[in-house]
Protein backbone atom coordinates (compact mmCIF):
# COMPACT_ATOMS: atom_id res chain seq x y z
CA UNK A 1 0.00 0.00 0.00
CA UNK A 2 1.58 3.20 -1.09
CA UNK A 3 1.98 6.10 1.35
CA UNK A 4 0.31 9.34 0.67
CA UNK A 5 2.52 12.30 -0.24
CA UNK A 6 4.07 13.96 2.82
CA UNK A 7 3.52 10.97 5.09
CA UNK A 8 6.36 10.54 7.59
CA UNK A 9 7.72 14.06 6.96
CA UNK A 10 6.91 15.37 10.45
CA UNK A 11 8.85 14.32 13.60
CA UNK A 12 6.89 12.35 16.24
CA UNK A 13 7.38 15.10 18.86
CA UNK A 14 3.77 16.21 18.81
CA UNK A 15 0.49 15.13 17.28
CA UNK A 16 -1.75 17.60 15.55
CA UNK A 17 -5.28 17.09 16.85
CA UNK A 18 -8.00 18.55 14.64
CA UNK A 19 -11.21 19.12 16.47
CA UNK A 20 -14.40 17.75 14.96
CA UNK A 21 -16.20 20.83 16.13
CA UNK A 22 -15.04 23.80 14.05
CA UNK A 23 -15.66 26.07 17.02
CA UNK A 24 -12.81 24.41 18.86
CA UNK A 25 -9.27 25.59 18.21
CA UNK A 26 -6.34 23.41 17.40
CA UNK A 27 -4.20 22.19 20.25
CA UNK A 28 -0.84 20.48 20.54
CA UNK A 29 -0.40 17.51 22.88
CA UNK A 30 3.27 17.22 23.76
CA UNK A 31 4.75 13.80 24.14
CA UNK A 32 7.60 15.38 26.18
CA UNK A 33 6.12 16.16 29.67
CA UNK A 34 8.69 18.92 30.21
CA UNK A 35 7.70 20.72 27.05
CA UNK A 36 5.77 23.96 27.61
CA UNK A 37 4.56 26.98 25.76
CA UNK A 38 6.63 29.32 27.94
CA UNK A 39 8.40 32.00 25.96
CA UNK A 40 12.16 31.60 25.66
CA UNK A 41 13.94 33.85 28.25
CA UNK A 42 15.08 37.23 27.07
CA UNK A 43 18.68 37.39 25.97
CA UNK A 44 19.33 40.13 28.55
CA UNK A 45 18.11 37.82 31.34
CA UNK A 46 20.34 35.04 30.11
CA UNK A 47 23.29 37.42 30.19
CA UNK A 48 22.44 38.57 33.73
CA UNK A 49 22.14 34.99 34.91
CA UNK A 50 25.58 34.31 33.45
CA UNK A 51 26.95 37.32 35.38
CA UNK A 52 25.45 35.98 38.63
CA UNK A 53 26.90 32.50 38.09
CA UNK A 54 30.39 33.83 37.32
CA UNK A 55 30.45 36.81 39.69
CA UNK A 56 33.28 35.45 41.82
CA UNK A 57 35.62 35.03 38.84
CA UNK A 58 34.53 38.15 36.96
CA UNK A 59 32.44 40.60 39.02
CA UNK A 60 30.43 42.95 36.81
CA UNK A 61 28.10 45.38 38.56
CA UNK A 62 28.76 49.09 38.12
CA UNK A 63 28.58 48.85 34.32
CA UNK A 64 24.98 47.59 34.46
CA UNK A 65 21.78 49.61 34.18
CA UNK A 66 20.03 50.23 37.54
CA UNK A 67 17.30 47.63 36.92
CA UNK A 68 19.84 45.07 35.76
CA UNK A 69 22.01 45.81 38.82
CA UNK A 70 19.01 45.16 41.10
CA UNK A 71 18.38 41.87 39.29
CA UNK A 72 21.97 40.72 39.89
CA UNK A 73 22.11 41.87 43.54
CA UNK A 74 18.91 40.00 44.40
CA UNK A 75 20.43 36.74 43.13
CA UNK A 76 24.02 36.97 44.35
CA UNK A 77 25.01 34.42 46.99
CA UNK A 78 25.74 35.89 50.45
CA UNK A 79 28.59 33.37 50.68
CA UNK A 80 30.74 35.11 48.07
CA UNK A 81 34.31 35.95 49.24
CA UNK A 82 34.60 39.31 50.98
CA UNK A 83 37.59 40.13 48.78
CA UNK A 84 35.08 40.31 45.92
CA UNK A 85 32.10 41.99 47.60
CA UNK A 86 33.46 44.25 50.36
CA UNK A 87 34.41 47.32 48.37
CA UNK A 88 32.20 46.61 45.36
CA UNK A 89 28.69 46.09 46.78
CA UNK A 90 27.14 48.95 48.74
CA UNK A 91 23.54 47.76 48.48
CA UNK A 92 22.17 47.30 52.01
CA UNK A 93 19.75 44.61 50.87
CA UNK A 94 22.62 42.30 49.96
CA UNK A 95 24.36 42.83 53.32
CA UNK A 96 21.08 42.27 55.12
CA UNK A 97 20.92 38.81 53.56
CA UNK A 98 24.55 38.21 54.60
CA UNK A 99 23.81 39.17 58.22
CA UNK A 100 20.65 37.07 58.48
CA UNK A 101 22.29 34.04 56.93
CA UNK A 102 25.12 34.20 59.45
CA UNK A 103 23.50 35.38 62.69
CA UNK A 104 19.75 34.92 62.25
CA UNK A 105 17.94 37.58 64.27
CA UNK A 106 19.74 40.92 63.96
CA UNK A 107 19.09 44.36 65.46
CA UNK A 108 20.51 46.84 62.98
CA UNK A 109 19.32 49.92 64.91
CA UNK A 110 22.48 49.97 67.06
CA UNK A 111 24.61 50.07 63.91
CA UNK A 112 23.18 53.28 62.49
CA UNK A 113 20.66 51.16 60.52
CA UNK A 114 23.49 50.06 58.22
CA UNK A 115 23.57 46.33 57.48
CA UNK A 116 26.98 46.59 55.87
CA UNK A 117 28.46 48.25 58.94
CA UNK A 118 26.85 45.60 61.13
CA UNK A 119 28.30 42.76 59.08
CA UNK A 120 31.88 44.03 59.09
CA UNK A 121 31.90 45.08 62.75
CA UNK A 122 30.58 41.71 63.93
CA UNK A 123 32.82 39.81 61.50
CA UNK A 124 35.95 41.59 62.75
CA UNK A 125 34.87 41.18 66.38
CA UNK A 126 34.50 37.45 65.82
CA UNK A 127 37.98 37.15 64.32
CA UNK A 128 39.55 39.01 67.28
CA UNK A 129 37.59 37.07 69.91
CA UNK A 130 38.82 33.75 68.48
CA UNK A 131 42.41 34.91 67.96
CA UNK A 132 44.93 32.79 69.89
CA UNK A 133 48.38 34.42 70.41
CA UNK A 134 51.26 32.58 68.71
CA UNK A 135 48.78 30.16 67.10
CA UNK A 136 46.60 32.35 64.87
CA UNK A 137 48.28 34.05 61.94
CA UNK A 138 48.09 37.87 62.36
CA UNK A 139 47.33 38.06 58.65
CA UNK A 140 43.81 36.81 59.40
CA UNK A 141 43.21 40.16 61.10
CA UNK A 142 45.41 42.39 58.95
CA UNK A 143 43.92 40.94 55.78
CA UNK A 144 40.52 42.27 56.84
CA UNK A 145 41.71 45.85 57.28
CA UNK A 146 41.50 46.95 53.62
CA UNK A 147 38.05 45.40 53.40
CA UNK A 148 36.43 46.79 56.55
CA UNK A 149 38.24 49.96 57.67
CA UNK A 150 35.73 52.24 55.92
CA UNK A 151 32.76 50.64 57.67
CA UNK A 152 33.88 49.81 61.24
CA UNK A 153 32.90 52.54 63.70
CA UNK A 154 32.63 50.45 66.86
CA UNK A 155 34.29 47.33 68.23
CA UNK A 156 32.72 45.46 71.15
CA UNK A 157 35.15 42.70 72.16
CA UNK A 158 33.47 40.42 74.71
CA UNK A 159 36.34 37.97 75.14
CA UNK A 160 40.06 37.58 74.42
CA UNK A 161 41.77 34.20 74.24
CA UNK A 162 45.05 33.58 76.11
CA UNK A 163 47.97 31.64 74.55
CA UNK A 164 47.81 27.86 74.46
CA UNK A 165 49.27 26.54 77.67
CA UNK A 166 52.27 24.38 76.90
CA UNK A 167 52.97 21.24 78.99
CA UNK A 168 55.49 21.62 81.78
CA UNK A 169 59.03 20.63 80.83
CA UNK A 170 61.00 18.21 83.01
CA UNK A 171 63.38 19.73 85.53
CA UNK A 172 66.38 17.91 84.08
CA UNK A 173 65.83 19.42 80.64
CA UNK A 174 68.98 21.48 80.08
CA UNK A 175 67.39 23.34 77.19
CA UNK A 176 64.60 24.71 79.38
CA UNK A 177 67.09 26.48 81.65
CA UNK A 178 68.98 28.03 78.79
CA UNK A 179 65.76 29.12 77.08
CA UNK A 180 64.38 30.74 80.23
CA UNK A 181 67.66 32.56 80.81
CA UNK A 182 67.31 34.09 77.34
CA UNK A 183 63.63 35.00 77.90
CA UNK A 184 62.41 32.69 75.16
CA UNK A 185 60.27 30.27 77.19
CA UNK A 186 57.00 32.27 77.23
CA UNK A 187 54.48 33.45 74.66
CA UNK A 188 55.26 36.57 72.67
CA UNK A 189 52.02 38.18 73.88
CA UNK A 190 49.37 37.42 76.51
CA UNK A 191 46.31 38.39 74.45
CA UNK A 192 45.59 39.90 71.05
CA UNK A 193 47.79 42.94 70.43
CA UNK A 194 45.51 45.80 69.41
CA UNK A 195 48.57 47.78 68.37
CA UNK A 196 48.53 46.07 64.97
CA UNK A 197 44.94 47.12 64.30
CA UNK A 198 43.47 50.21 65.95
CA UNK A 199 45.56 52.83 64.15
CA UNK A 200 44.48 51.32 60.81
CA UNK A 201 40.74 51.66 61.49
CA UNK A 202 40.36 55.24 60.31
CA UNK A 203 36.68 55.55 61.29
CA UNK A 204 36.74 53.81 64.69
CA UNK A 205 34.84 55.87 67.29
CA UNK A 206 33.88 53.38 70.02
CA UNK A 207 35.97 50.63 71.58
CA UNK A 208 34.67 48.27 74.28
CA UNK A 209 36.81 45.41 75.57
CA UNK A 210 36.71 42.78 78.32
CA UNK A 211 39.75 40.63 79.13
CA UNK A 212 38.07 37.31 79.85
CA UNK A 213 37.03 34.03 78.24
CA UNK A 214 33.33 33.29 77.88
CA UNK A 215 31.88 29.85 78.52
CA UNK A 216 35.07 28.25 79.82
CA UNK A 217 33.03 25.79 81.91
CA UNK A 218 35.09 23.09 83.61
CA UNK A 219 38.27 24.51 82.03
CA UNK A 220 38.15 27.53 84.35
CA UNK A 221 41.49 29.02 85.35
CA UNK A 222 42.21 32.47 86.77
CA UNK A 223 44.65 33.26 83.97
CA UNK A 224 41.67 33.22 81.57
CA UNK A 225 40.56 36.46 83.25
CA UNK A 226 43.91 38.21 83.55
CA UNK A 227 44.71 41.62 82.09
CA UNK A 228 48.51 41.59 82.28
CA UNK A 229 50.78 44.60 82.41
CA UNK A 230 52.12 43.62 78.99
CA UNK A 231 48.52 43.67 77.70
CA UNK A 232 48.06 47.08 79.29
CA UNK A 233 51.18 48.52 77.68
CA UNK A 234 50.25 47.39 74.18
CA UNK A 235 46.62 48.48 74.60
CA UNK A 236 47.61 51.92 75.93
CA UNK A 237 49.89 52.57 72.96
CA UNK A 238 47.18 51.39 70.56
CA UNK A 239 44.62 53.73 72.13
CA UNK A 240 47.00 56.65 71.85
CA UNK A 241 47.47 55.99 68.14
CA UNK A 242 43.70 55.87 67.48
CA UNK A 243 43.01 59.58 66.99
CA UNK A 244 39.34 59.17 66.06
CA UNK A 245 38.32 57.35 69.28
CA UNK A 246 35.44 58.99 71.14
CA UNK A 247 34.22 56.28 73.53
CA UNK A 248 36.43 53.87 75.51
CA UNK A 249 35.09 51.15 77.78
CA UNK A 250 37.35 48.68 79.62
CA UNK A 251 35.32 46.83 82.24
CA UNK A 252 35.50 43.60 84.25
CA UNK A 253 39.19 43.32 83.45
CA UNK A 254 40.93 43.71 86.83
CA UNK A 255 42.36 47.12 85.97
CA UNK A 256 44.28 48.15 89.10
CA UNK A 257 46.05 51.40 89.99
CA UNK A 258 49.21 50.70 87.99
CA UNK A 259 47.33 49.70 84.87
CA UNK A 260 44.96 52.65 85.24
CA UNK A 261 47.91 55.04 85.40
CA UNK A 262 49.48 53.40 82.35
CA UNK A 263 46.25 53.81 80.38
CA UNK A 264 45.67 57.39 81.50
CA UNK A 265 49.23 58.48 80.65
CA UNK A 266 48.57 57.51 77.05
CA UNK A 267 45.16 59.20 76.95
CA UNK A 268 46.32 62.63 78.15
CA UNK A 269 45.55 65.34 75.61
CA UNK A 270 43.71 62.86 73.39
CA UNK A 271 42.14 64.93 70.59
CA UNK A 272 38.70 63.27 70.44
CA UNK A 273 38.00 61.12 73.55
CA UNK A 274 34.64 62.12 75.06
CA UNK A 275 33.56 59.15 77.17
CA UNK A 276 35.58 56.89 79.47
CA UNK A 277 34.17 53.85 81.31
CA UNK A 278 36.40 51.83 83.67
CA UNK A 279 33.67 50.12 85.68
CA UNK A 280 33.89 46.81 87.55
CA UNK A 281 37.65 47.00 88.06
CA UNK A 282 40.14 47.34 90.95
CA UNK A 283 40.98 51.04 90.73
CA UNK A 284 41.94 52.63 94.04
CA UNK A 285 43.07 56.08 95.15
CA UNK A 286 46.28 56.16 93.10
CA UNK A 287 44.33 55.32 89.98
CA UNK A 288 41.75 57.96 90.89
CA UNK A 289 44.48 60.58 91.11
CA UNK A 290 45.52 59.67 87.57
CA UNK A 291 41.88 60.01 86.45
CA UNK A 292 41.78 63.44 88.07
CA UNK A 293 44.81 64.41 86.02
CA UNK A 294 43.03 63.17 82.89
CA UNK A 295 40.03 65.41 83.65
CA UNK A 296 42.31 68.43 83.51
CA UNK A 297 43.98 67.35 80.27
CA UNK A 298 41.16 66.02 78.11
CA UNK A 299 37.77 66.92 76.68
CA UNK A 300 35.87 64.20 78.55
CA UNK A 301 32.12 64.67 78.76
CA UNK A 302 31.30 61.42 80.56
CA UNK A 303 33.33 59.58 83.23
CA UNK A 304 32.12 56.27 84.69
CA UNK A 305 34.18 54.42 87.29
CA UNK A 306 31.54 52.63 89.35
CA UNK A 307 32.25 49.45 91.31
CA UNK A 308 35.91 50.12 92.09
CA UNK A 309 37.89 50.71 95.31
CA UNK A 310 38.07 54.51 95.31
CA UNK A 311 38.05 55.98 98.83
CA UNK A 312 38.16 59.49 100.27
CA UNK A 313 41.64 60.57 99.03
CA UNK A 314 40.91 59.36 95.51
CA UNK A 315 37.58 61.18 95.47
CA UNK A 316 39.32 64.33 96.65
CA UNK A 317 41.68 64.16 93.67
CA UNK A 318 38.72 63.79 91.29
CA UNK A 319 36.90 66.63 93.08
CA UNK A 320 39.92 68.93 92.76
CA UNK A 321 39.89 68.40 88.99
CA UNK A 322 36.09 68.66 88.83
CA UNK A 323 36.13 72.11 90.43
CA UNK A 324 38.19 73.45 87.52
CA UNK A 325 36.70 71.32 84.75
CA UNK A 326 34.47 72.88 82.10
CA UNK A 327 33.63 69.93 79.83
CA UNK A 328 32.38 67.03 81.99
CA UNK A 329 28.61 66.50 81.85
CA UNK A 330 28.21 63.14 83.60
CA UNK A 331 30.06 61.58 86.55
CA UNK A 332 29.26 58.10 87.90
CA UNK A 333 31.08 57.03 91.09
CA UNK A 334 28.54 54.60 92.54
CA UNK A 335 29.58 51.47 94.43
CA UNK A 336 32.91 52.83 95.63
CA UNK A 337 33.96 53.71 99.19
CA UNK A 338 34.05 57.48 99.13
CA UNK A 339 32.59 57.97 102.61
CA UNK A 340 31.88 61.46 103.87
CA UNK A 341 35.45 62.52 103.17
CA UNK A 342 35.00 61.89 99.46
CA UNK A 343 31.32 62.80 99.31
CA UNK A 344 31.88 66.24 100.83
CA UNK A 345 34.82 66.86 98.48
CA UNK A 346 32.69 66.10 95.41
CA UNK A 347 29.87 68.26 96.75
CA UNK A 348 32.17 71.20 97.43
CA UNK A 349 33.55 70.93 93.91
CA UNK A 350 30.01 71.36 92.60
CA UNK A 351 29.82 74.75 94.30
CA UNK A 352 32.37 75.88 91.69
CA UNK A 353 31.61 73.60 88.74
CA UNK A 354 29.00 74.91 86.30
CA UNK A 355 28.86 72.19 83.63
CA UNK A 356 28.09 68.85 85.33
CA UNK A 357 24.47 67.74 84.81
CA UNK A 358 24.34 64.10 85.99
CA UNK A 359 25.93 62.82 89.21
CA UNK A 360 25.68 59.28 90.66
CA UNK A 361 27.02 58.71 94.19
CA UNK A 362 24.89 55.71 95.15
CA UNK A 363 26.28 53.08 97.54
CA UNK A 364 29.26 55.08 98.85
CA UNK A 365 28.86 54.90 102.65
CA UNK A 366 27.96 58.59 102.88
CA UNK A 367 25.98 60.05 105.80
CA UNK A 368 24.53 63.36 107.08
CA UNK A 369 27.70 65.54 106.65
CA UNK A 370 27.67 64.87 102.91
CA UNK A 371 23.94 65.67 102.75
CA UNK A 372 24.62 69.00 104.47
CA UNK A 373 27.12 70.12 101.79
CA UNK A 374 24.86 68.83 99.02
CA UNK A 375 22.07 70.97 100.42
CA UNK A 376 24.23 74.03 99.75
CA UNK A 377 24.86 72.74 96.24
CA UNK A 378 21.11 72.47 95.60
CA UNK A 379 20.71 76.13 96.58
CA UNK A 380 23.63 77.55 94.59
CA UNK A 381 24.08 75.23 91.59
CA UNK A 382 21.46 75.64 88.86
CA UNK A 383 23.22 73.38 86.31
CA UNK A 384 22.89 69.98 87.97
CA UNK A 385 19.83 68.10 86.60
CA UNK A 386 20.11 64.67 88.18
CA UNK A 387 21.62 63.31 91.38
CA UNK A 388 21.53 59.76 92.74
CA UNK A 389 22.24 59.26 96.44
CA UNK A 390 20.57 55.88 96.87
CA UNK A 391 21.88 53.27 99.32
CA UNK A 392 23.64 55.80 101.57
CA UNK A 393 22.77 56.28 105.25
CA UNK A 394 21.80 59.94 105.11
CA UNK A 395 19.33 59.54 107.99
CA UNK A 396 16.43 61.70 109.10
CA UNK A 397 18.58 64.80 109.67
CA UNK A 398 20.27 64.36 106.28
CA UNK A 399 16.84 64.14 104.66
CA UNK A 400 15.72 67.38 106.30
CA UNK A 401 18.73 69.38 105.12
CA UNK A 402 18.28 68.00 101.59
CA UNK A 403 14.60 68.95 101.73
CA UNK A 404 15.55 72.46 102.73
CA UNK A 405 18.00 72.77 99.86
CA UNK A 406 15.51 71.37 97.33
CA UNK A 407 12.96 74.02 98.30
CA UNK A 408 15.31 76.60 96.75
CA UNK A 409 16.11 74.57 93.63
CA UNK A 410 14.39 74.87 90.25
CA UNK A 411 16.71 72.83 88.00
CA UNK A 412 16.78 69.34 89.54
CA UNK A 413 14.52 66.93 87.60
CA UNK A 414 15.81 63.65 89.11
CA UNK A 415 16.73 62.97 92.73
CA UNK A 416 17.06 59.34 93.82
CA UNK A 417 17.09 58.93 97.62
CA UNK A 418 15.87 55.36 97.89
CA UNK A 419 17.22 53.33 100.82
CA UNK A 420 18.76 56.37 102.50
CA UNK A 421 16.63 56.39 105.68
CA UNK A 422 15.57 60.00 105.12
CA UNK A 423 12.03 59.54 106.34
CA UNK A 424 8.73 59.61 104.50
CA UNK A 425 8.03 63.32 105.00
CA UNK A 426 11.33 64.46 103.52
CA UNK A 427 11.02 61.90 100.72
CA UNK A 428 7.56 63.24 99.84
CA UNK A 429 8.58 66.90 99.90
CA UNK A 430 11.66 66.29 97.75
CA UNK A 431 9.65 64.27 95.21
CA UNK A 432 7.09 67.10 94.99
CA UNK A 433 9.78 69.65 94.21
CA UNK A 434 11.28 67.32 91.58
CA UNK A 435 7.86 66.84 89.98
CA UNK A 436 7.27 70.60 89.82
CA UNK A 437 10.71 71.08 88.23
CA UNK A 438 9.91 68.38 85.66
CA UNK A 439 6.63 70.06 84.71
CA UNK A 440 8.36 73.42 84.45
CA UNK A 441 11.11 71.97 82.26
CA UNK A 442 8.50 70.27 80.06
CA UNK A 443 6.59 73.51 79.55
CA UNK A 444 9.81 75.36 78.74
CA UNK A 445 10.75 72.70 76.19
CA UNK A 446 7.34 72.92 74.49
CA UNK A 447 7.57 76.70 74.33
CA UNK A 448 11.01 76.56 72.71
CA UNK A 449 9.77 74.00 70.16
CA UNK A 450 6.80 76.22 69.26
CA UNK A 451 9.04 79.22 68.78
CA UNK A 452 11.37 77.19 66.59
Amino acid sequence: MSKSPGAGMYPPIAKLNLAADPRKMRRIIAEDPEWSLTVVPLLSNLCLQHIVRNFEEKPILEELLPRHKDYVLERLSPSLPLQVTANLISDDGYWKRCCKQRWGLCDVSSYGHSWKRMFFERHLENIIELYIPDATDPKTVLGMVPLCRNYVKRLDISQLMPPIKEPQKSEDDDNSDSASDMGMDGPSMDHFDFGILLDKLSHLEEFHVVYRVKGCGMNFEWNLFEFTFRDCESLAKALKSCKTLRVLRIHQSKVDDEKCRQLVNNLLDHPSLKELNLSHNLIGDRGARAIGKLLNRSKLESLTVYDNNIRGPGAQAIAYALAKNSSLLSLNLRLNRLGDEGGQAIAQALLKNRTLKWLHLGGNEMTEPTATVLSQVLVQNNTLRSINLSCNRLGMDGGKVLEEGMCHNSSMVECDIRLTEVGQESDYCISQVVRNNQNQAHRKHNTEENLA
